[in-house]
Order: C-alpha cells, then structure tokens, then sequence
C-alpha cells in the first residue's frame, strides 16, 4: 500500500508542483512586466521633460548669438560707411590735383613752346655769329676745331713731358743709385788691368848682321818662317829690330818666340826652322790649356770640358779693340758673379756664362761676327746647360736673354768693355761713329748745328730760337736720345744736351 501510494502520490505532488510554478511564474510576469511600463512610461516623461529643456537653451543661445551677429553687423555697417566716407573725400583731392595737374599741363606747354621759339632763336643767332666769326678769322669752324685740337695735342704732349721728366727722374734717383752701388761693388772687388795690344809684335836683334841670317840664302830661311807661321816678317832699315805682322795673335806668338829661339842658339836654316816651330806650336797649345784651367781655378768653376779649357786659353792671345779678351773673359765673370751674389741669383752660372761668354772669338779670323752665336753652340758641344748657352748667345742681343744671369753678363760685358783704359777703338770707327751721332739730331726740324763731343759721350744740338721754344727743346732732346738708342751702338751713355739762345740787340743812335 505504501508503494501504491508512494507511486500514485509521487506523480501528483510532481504535477502540482509544475501547476504551482507556473501559476506563481504568470503571476510575477505580470508584474514585471506591469513595472517595465511603468519605467518606461518615466523614461519617456523625462525624455520629453530633458527634450523641452534642451530647446529652452537651444533657443535662448541661438538668440544669444544672433543678437551677436546684429551688433557685428552694425559695427561692420559703421566701418564700411566710415570707409565710403574717406574715399568719397579722396576722390574729391584727387579731382582737385588732377585739376591742377592739367591747369600746369597747360602752363609747360605753353612755356615748351616759347622754348622752342627761342632756341630757333639762338640757333639762327649763333649761325649768323659763327658765319661773321668765320668771316673775320678767316677761317672755317672745322679749321678752328683742327687748330684747336692741334694746340691742346701740344699743349697736352708738353704735360706728358713734364710729367715723364718727373717720373723718371723719380725712379733714375732709386733704380741709378741702387745701380750704381752694385756696379761700384763689383768693380772695387774686382781687380783688373789696362791693355793695349796690336796687330804687330817686335823682336829685338842682338846687332844688324843677324837681319842677314833672319833672311837667308835668297831669302829661303824668312820664307820658311812666314809659311810655317802664317805670319809677314819685316826687315827693314829699322836698327836691330825684326817686325812680325799677322792679325791671328796665336800665330804672332808662335812666330815670335821660335825667332827668339833661333836668334839665341844661332842656326838658322829650314830644317831647324821647321823643328822650332813645331816645338813651339806644341808648347803653345799647352800653354793654352794651361791658361784656361788658370782662368777656370781661379774663378772658382769647376767641370768644364778639356776643349772648353784649351779654347779660353786661346783667348789670352786675342785681343779686341786692343783688350785682351782672356782678361776680360775672366773680369765680366768676376763682375757678373758679384752681381748675381749681391741680387741672390745663381752665381756659378754667372761666372761660367761670363768666362765662357767670348769663347767664339778664339775660332773667328778676322772680325767680330756672329762670335756669341758660334760660342753658344761651342759650348752646347761642350755640354754647357741651356741656361749658359742662352747667356752666351744673348750677350750681344743675338738672341733674347732668358735668364736674370743672362743680363748680367750683357752687363758685366758692358762695364768691362767701357771701363777707362780697356778698349782703343780704330780712327775710322770712331770718326764714323760720331758722325752718325751728329747726322741723327740733323734731321730734326730747327737744328742749326750739331757738336760730338768727350769721345762721342756728349751730343751738344744748337737750335733756332724762332722755331723751337724751351717746351719743344725738352720733348726734342728726348726723340733725339730715343733716336740714338734705337739706331746706334756705343759704350756707355749719351749725353744730348739742346742749346737755346736768344739775343737781343739794339743801337744806339
């Protein structure tokens, strides 16, 4: 029984448990959702209240600002009237000026036209002055110009003249007194002496009969002396003196001193002629070269080629213009050096240039020639440095100096040659020479005579006082020393003095 009722009551409480729940379950839905209404029944009043609020505040900034916007667009009203205003008052101004400005349009017109009125005026009026001043001159506006022009060109040169006079003598003062103590230096410190060589040599005889074995039987013992030296003998009435003529000095040596020797051991004939001679002629070659290597240890120059040593010994029996060219080889590279010390230039190529510089001389027989040209390619064969080539071969404007050194050698060559005592020039150079001088100044317009004087050192020019006043006295000794620089060689400088002289006279009646 209890199972039958555990079994029947079981299903029953199950089912009245569900109906309960479910009765209990609607009656809290109901509930709920009676309360969700409610709620949202709250949320829309309030919703509505906030709703109205908003638009409360929406209507009141929107008032605001457009409250804000009226008074900004009165204050822009104002600004834009207070603008209209200023420009209505600037366009009444510039009416006002543009008023005047044609009002003055019209005066410069009318003034431009009174203008023009006077200068056809003036221009009719100076025509006519410039037709009557040509008219009284007598002569054209283009002659007048040219006449002009003419004397402001002289008037102008003479400016220039003065103003060349004062910049040279500005820089003379400098550059001759800088000069000039270098010159005096090298000279003080070289020393040097006076020669005077010719083209004849004497032989002194012990008495008149050797004149007679000088000759010879039928003169065989003198004809084998000139062949064999290249030289002329002359015996004449002269006492006890035998003249040897030749112009190669080398071979004036060679004859003299195989004549000593034969007059002092007393036979004299062809065979020991010919034996003399050429003892001599040997003992002369090496006297050369002895010469040369001298000239090069003294001067300090080491490495110079054998035949360069025998050629400047060959030097020390030529002479030009009766100076002993060895001498003055080895004075020009003493000068030269001591230049070239005293400007800090290369002294050794200096010296080497110097010494070497007449080397050409030694292979000319007879004149001067191109000799610095022949001596520049002795010395290229010699191994001598294209420096002391160009120094050689520019020592007498041959060629154009490359070098510093190479001018100092024209210079130092200069000195040597125009030193007092050094050189004697022949009586037909020298005549020749002065007359070109005076010949020059000759040719200039106003020149009466002409005067050479100090050995062609001075050109004294006497002129017309008529034709050539004191301004074209000081331009025309300058064209005449410009003249002789560019048209003459000569030792030294030319003095051009122009001489104007006025004189007066007057009787006494």
């Amino acid at each position: 029984m209890i199972t039958i009722v555990l079994a029947v009551s079981l299903p029953v409480a199950g089912i009245l448990g569900y109906a309960l729940r479910a009765y209990f379950g609607k009656i809290k839905l109901n509930s709920a959702e009676a309360r969700s209404h409610r709620i949202v029944q709250d949320a829309l009043k309030e919703a509505e209240n906030k709703r109205k609020e908003l638009l409360i505040e929406a209507k009141d900034q929107l008032l605001k600002e457009k409250n804000l916007l009226e008074k900004e667009m009165r204050e822009r009203r104002q600004e834009l009237q207070g603008v209209e205003k200023r420009l209505f008052q600037k366009e009444e101004t510039i009416d006002t000026k543009l008023d005047d400005i044609q009002k003055q349009e019209k005066v410069l017109e009318v003034r431009e036209q009174e203008a023009r009125e006077k200068e056809d005026e003036l221009r009719s009026e100076f025509e006519n002055h410039r037709k009557e001043l040509e008219r009284i001159a007598g002569m054209t506006a283009d002659e007048a110009k040219d006449v002009l022009l003419k004397n402001v060109e002289n008037e102008t040169k003479l400016d220039i003249s003065k103003m060349i006079n004062k910049i040279e003598e500005e820089a003379r003062r400098t550059a001759d007194k800088k000069a000039k103590e270098l010159i005096v230096s090298a000279l003080q410190r070289n020393a040097s002496e006076y020669t005077s060589e010719n083209t004849v040599t004497t032989v002194s005889l012990p008495s008149d009969e050797m004149k007679g074995r000088i000759i010879g039987r039928e003169g065989r013992n003198i004809r084998t002396l000139e062949n064999l030296t290249g030289v002329d003998m002359i015996i004449d009435d002269t006492p006890e003196v035998v003249v040897i003529s030749g112009f190669d000095p080398v071979r004036r040596e060679i004859a003299r001193l195989s004549l000593e020797r034969l007059i002092q051991n007393g036979r004299i004939h062809p065979a020991r002629i010919e034996e003399v001679v050429e003892r001599v002629t040997k003992e002369i070659e090496e006297t050369m070269l002895e010469e040369g290597e001298k000239a090069a240890y003294s001067l300090g120059i080491p490495g110079l080629h054998k035949d360069a040593l025998y050629n400047i010994g060959k030097l020390k029996f030529r002479t030009s213009y009766g100076q002993d060219v060895l001498a003055h080889s080895i004075e020009v590279a003493n000068l030269a050096g001591i230049m070239a010390s005293e400007m800090k230039l290369d002294v050794q190529l200096a010296k080497r240039a110097g010494l070497l510089h007449d080397i050409g001389k030694g292979n000319l027989v007879e004149g001067e020639g191109a000799h610095a040209i022949v001596g520049s390619e002795m010395a290229k064969k010699f191994g001598e440095s294209d420096k002391c080539v160009n120094a050689i071969a520019s020592h007498h404007n041959d060629r154009d100096p490359e070098t510093f050194e190479a001018v100092l050698v024209q210079v130092a060559d200069a000195i040597s040659a125009s030193r007092p005592g050094a050189r004697r020039e022949s009586l037909d150079t020298y005549l020749k020479r002065l007359e070109n001088i005076e010949k020059i100044a000759q040719d200039f317009k106003g020149v009466e005579k002409t005067f050479a004087i100090q050995a062609g050192r001075e050109l004294r020019v006497m002129v017309d006082n008529t034709l050539v006043n004191d301004e074209k006295a000081e331009i025309m000794a300058r064209d005449i020393a410009k003249r002789i620089e560019t048209e003459l060689k000569y030792p030294g400088i030319v003095r051009v003095t122009v001489i104007r002289e006025t004189r007066i006279i007057d009787y006494a009646r």
